[in-house]
């Protein structure tokens, strides 16, 4: 069992979003410059933090799980309110949206035609999952990723996501930076830019190098792969990293060396403040530092008329802001073993090694690069395209629907596709439940006939002898 102090992680989850605010907007007046900066504090007027959609989007996912309840929220419910509530139509925010408004489902939202899939607009917005769920790394990890399918696909954007992710959530229950980075490393793929850009800064510390040289180091591995460069999440993970490491645990040393960086330096910041603000609470951010930004957030990525104006429970202070939070922690910790209670902060039973696996991350790597999960109240499973959602007149596409059971009987399945005139398929038309565990699958082809509409949906029903329950899982096809 883990036991929080109330008044302990109140202050914990205030200092992670006062942390976001003071490096979001010490950062932000450099953003982008591709060149190392010379940053020594402030350069914004007092008074009052920048806005930040680094910040902005999390008050949409909050209102999300406070609306729709936490076990109801996924990539699907995320990508509808990013439709609703959020503005920018920027690099991955605007190709994800365009997808999504062709009828295109997450993660092939965030995957189909998506140059920006390794960047970072994901990893960037962790600190309300890591807050809803302290302590619980697989929880936070996996809404994390929930979101970061949205706009981020399989790109390693994603997998910077449940880096960050698991190391805010572990922050707030084990403090030495060298282990919350060996336990966010142990949830990505060793494979992944993130999990190789990350351990080359680990190496270049533990042998003295300074941060400069690593910070050259990682920007050089970057422009070596064409698909990365500039404005990627490896790239700027490795310099919040590089904050983190070499700052040593002071929080004006930590951000400025992670602004000095360059490129996104207001996520960069940002990040840093947050987690040096789960770590030790609001004690650890500057007095002046503190008194030059205020409490207030200033959004600039939200159609506020879309809700916001008239919820009268919308965070406008990071004071707000981690109420919100406190009184959401009953029904997120619910069922864990995490308490919230007046009495003292009790972490003697976390088990550090209980922490680590990437049994979710491997999962995640295994799949085709094309997917669309889908679930009811006898299954659930997930729809692989053999190429991108795309198909020509007269041509083909493969699916494969794998999928496991709920509920307890053995079960008899009946697909059916429902497709537009002159389009064919071939494969199973019914399925038994297999045993020991593995799941259904079957393999099918999809013809299109002489015509295809710029965007046509097919759709798999899948029915269940002796259950009235059944399932629709549509798939969209651009011409």
């Amino acid at each position: 069992m883990i036991n929080f102090n109330k008044e302990e992680l109140r202050d914990k989850v205030y200092a992670c979003w006062l942390g976001k605010n003071v490096g979001g907007t010490l950062g932000g007046p450099v953003e982008g410059e591709r060149h190392t900066n010379d940053c020594t504090g402030y350069t914004t007027p007092a008074g009052q933090p920048l806005p930040n959609d680094d910040l902005d989007l999390q008050l949409i996912w909050l209102t999300a799980m406070r609306e729709m309840g936490p076990n109801n929220v996924d990539a699907k419910v995320l990508g509808e309110y990013w439709l609703e509530m959020i503005t920018p139509c920027w690099n991955e925010y605007g190709i994800s949206k365009a997808n999504m408004h062709r009828g295109i489902y997450p993660p092939m939202s965030g995957e189909y035609k998506n140059h920006w899939k390794h960047s970072n607009g994901a990893w960037i917005r962790t600190e309300v999952w890591a807050t809803l769920y302290p302590g619980d790394v697989d929880k936070a990890v996996h809404y994390a990723c929930e979101d970061a399918y949205v706009d981020h696909g399989s790109g390693d954007g994603t997998y910077a996501t449940i880096f960050v992710a698991a190391l805010e959530t572990a922050a707030f229950v084990v403090s030495d930076i060298h282990e919350l980075i060996n336990i966010a490393l142990s949830k990505i793929p060793e494979k992944s830019y993130t999990y190789q850009f990350v351990t080359k800064v680990i190496e270049c510390y533990e042998n003295k190098k300074t941060w400069l040289e690593t910070r050259n180091i990682i920007t050089d591995m970057a422009l070596e792969n064409e698909e990365l460069g500039w404005f990627q999440a490896p790239t700027n993970v490795s310099y919040s990293v590089i904050g983190l490491l070499y700052g040593e645990g002071d929080f004006k040393k930590s951000m400025l060396i992670s602004c000095n960086c360059g490129d996104d330096t207001d996520c960069t910041c940002a990040t840093v403040g947050s987690i040096l603000g789960i770590i030790n609470g609001t004690s650890v951010i500057p007095e002046d530092w503190k008194a030059h930004i205020g409490d207030d957030i200033i959004t600039i990525s939200i159609n506020m008329a879309a809700g916001p104006k008239y919820d009268p429970l919308f965070p406008h202070t990071c004071s707000d802001l981690a109420d919100r939070i406190m009184d959401m922690h009953h029904l997120t910790l619910a069922g864990s073993n995490i308490t919230v209670t007046d009495n003292p902060t009790d972490l003697t039973e976390v088990d550090v090694d209980s922490l680590r696996g990437n049994d979710f991350a491997m999962r995640l790597q295994g799949l085709s690069q094309y997917y669309q999960p889908f679930s009811s109240m006898l299954l659930e499973g997930v729809a692989e395209l053999s190429g991108p959602p795309e198909i020509e007149p007269d041509g083909t596409i493969e699916v494969k629907l794998s999928f496991m059971k709920r509920m307890r009987s053995q079960k008899v399945y009946r697909i059916r596709w429902l497709l537009p005139e002159g389009w064919s398929v071939t494969g199973p038309k019914s399925m038994c439940e297999m045993e020991n565990g593995k799941p259904v699958e079957a393999n099918y082809v999809i013809k299109a006939g002489e015509r295809v509409d710029a965007e046509t949906r097919i759709v798999a029903e899948i029915s269940c002898d002796g259950h009235f329950d059944v399932l629709y899982v549509p798939i969209m096809l651009c011409n």
